[in-house]
């Protein structure tokens, strides 16, 4: 039950992060203004709180997994979201990505 619960709390990182960096993004980039810049903020404020919730008590590890969990996020949002179309190359960099999450987070310690 704890690596499924890390997982949901990576996803829900991932979402807050994505989304928070993205409504930033929106906000300035594409002039919605101050709203959207704002409740980016909150939302990559949200991702730091969300954070400090993983099972693991090691910063490094929880930062570095997470890492992997973003770049195969942010993909997906781009889909998703904007319709972006990502080539083999970048399915094939996610898909690593996500191993080495798997490897850092779950791999058996002694």
């Amino acid at each position: 039950m704890t690596i499924v619960r890390s997982l949901m709390l990576f996803a829900l990182a991932a979402l807050a992060e994505i989304g928070g960096a993205w409504l930033v993004w929106q906000g300035v980039r594409e002039q919605r203004g101050l709203v959207w810049i704002g409740a980016g903020v909150v939302a990559l404020g949200l991702y730091g709180f969300v954070a400090t919730l993983q099972p693991d008590a090691n910063f490094g590890r929880i930062l570095a997994a997470y890492g992997g969990v973003f770049v195969a996020g942010s993909l997906a949002w781009g889909m998703v979201v904007d319709g972006f179309r990502p080539d083999r190359w970048d399915v094939a960099g996610a898909l690593i990505c996500l191993v080495g999450v798997l490897v850092i987070m779950y791999a058996p310690r002694g």
